[in-house]
């Protein structure tokens, strides 16, 4: 009976805990997006599989004019489209960003393109391919995400084509991680530690392999941990998380679909595969959309959490280090969640199919850091203003005012005064989240009533 109590207790426990995670409308008006990131600053890119690029501003407004648009060059058919961004490390300065499309002949194509002297626009005739890859006339299993590691690289995920004995061949590009260097060679180089690199078998671009459809991978901003989530074929969605020094892994499919034995028929020994953190199977879903581990400063109640989604499933899913799996309870709406993102700050997004933008939000509300830092904001809750007072010493710059969606309302200078004024009458009634920024770039959230 004890055992009985004990395990209760930590399902009602894990539910209430996945009750604090919600979304709200940020942004609307999308086209199928596939990606959602920044570019370092506060505007978010979103990629539609149509081929556009829209840059959503931190209010919420969405640019009337694309970022770029590639629709006359690629094919979207099934899965096929444009599928990835990623801008340089360096983007403030080159203004290099790469992307990631089926061209109309369905292969894929990584390529460089750079922005115009306008910042919201690119320089659509700044192309430079950097890869082709020759692909079946299967639309599905394209993979498709790029990102730049902690190393500096840029890593790519391709899926299988629809074909299981690819991911296994060392000596093609499917079915695999690739990474490769853009600073360097002609189109690129290959980094001396990738496992394959300068061996006469294996293709040099290689960085793990085994992999299905990786529909979507990223790295933890803080320490660098690598998350990929593969989609499965009959059973098992997965879910892998391992040191981003590990060259060379051989993630299992075809031979294992998660845990579980395919194919195996040929395969090398068990021992040499690296199998997921967590899975699920298809009673949960049917197509994992892979997410991020929680870096940003708003919801200390997310950190140490993985974020996913399943395509078939209209709520969303957290992955501890220990990888024990939580669900939040089913959203409202027909979502079809298709991708997440990150702001600059590292706040989370996530967008559905039927085009509309989402944050990503704790709705406890569990945000207060003033206090644990010497800041008071009184009256809390107010009306027409605010006195914050700053007993610590910190050097402040900035005070924003953020709605619950994570539309930025405001942002307003500070002086190295011990007692701040704020005005905000401007506020309609309801509660907002303000945030302090000193001048070394730390921040400190809490909660305002407005009544």
């Amino acid at each position: 009976m004890k055992t009985t109590l004990h395990l209760l207790i930590l399902f009602l426990s894990n539910v209430m805990l996945s009750q604090t995670i919600g979304i709200q409308s940020f942004a609307t008006g999308f086209n199928t997006p596939t990606e959602v990131t920044n570019a370092g600053d506060s505007r978010i890119f979103v990629v539609q599989k149509n081929g556009l690029i829209k840059i959503v501003n931190p209010n919420g407004s969405t640019n009337t004019t694309n970022f770029l648009n590639v629709t006359s060059l690629i094919a979207n058919t099934g899965e096929q489209g444009l599928l990835g961004l990623a801008f340089h490390p360096n983007y403030a300065t080159n203004g290099y960003f790469y992307i990631n499309y089926n061209n109309t002949a369905g292969n894929t194509v990584v390529a460089r393109y750079t922005v115009s002297a306008d910042a919201n626009v690119a320089n659509a005739s700044s192309a430079q391919i950097l890869l082709t890859i020759t692909r079946p006339s299967a639309t599905n299993h394209n993979g498709g995400s790029l990102k730049f590691g902690p190393d500096g690289n840029l890593y790519i995920s391709t899926g299988d084509a629809a074909d299981s004995a690819r991911a296994q061949n060392t000596n093609e590009l499917l079915g695999k991680i690739l990474r490769i260097d853009v600073n360097s060679g002609t189109p690129y180089g290959i980094p001396s530690t990738n496992p394959f690199a300068g061996a006469t078998a294996g293709a040099d671009e290689i960085w793990a392999y085994g992999l299905r459809n990786p529909w979507k991978f990223s790295f933890n901003r803080t320490n660098g941990d690598l998350w990929i989530a593969d989609v499965g074929e009959v059973t098992i969605e997965e879910i892998n998380k391992v040191l981003p020094t590990a060259a060379g892994l051989n993630y299992g499919w075809r031979c294992y679909e998660g845990n579980n034995s395919y194919n195996t028929s040929g395969c090398a020994p068990m021992s040499t595969m690296t199998f997921p953190l967590a899975q699920y199977t298809h009673a949960d879903g049917c197509s994992i959309t892979g997410g991020y581990a929680y870096t940003g400063t708003l919801y200390p109640n997310f950190a140490g959490k993985y974020f996913f989604a399943d395509y078939c499933r209209n709520r969303i899913g957290t992955v501890s280090d220990a990888g024990v799996i939580s669900y939040t309870p089913n959203f409202t709406g027909s979502n079809s969640f298709t991708t997440f993102g990150e702001d600059v700050n590292g706040e989370l997004y996530i967008a559905s199919a039927g085009g509309t933008l989402y944050k990503v939000v704790d709705t406890s509300l569990n945000t207060d850091s003033f206090a644990h830092n010497g800041f008071v904001m009184m009256p809390n809750p107010a009306t027409e203003k605010i006195m914050i007072s700053n007993q610590n010493g910190t050097i402040l710059s900035q005070l924003s005012v953020i709605d619950l969606s994570g539309k930025l309302l405001a942002e307003i200078p500070l002086e190295n005064t011990s007692e701040h004024y704020i005005d905000t009458s401007f506020l309609q009634t309801g509660i907002y989240l303000v945030t302090l920024q000193d001048v070394s770039g730390n921040k400190f959230t809490s909660k305002l009533n407005i009544r």
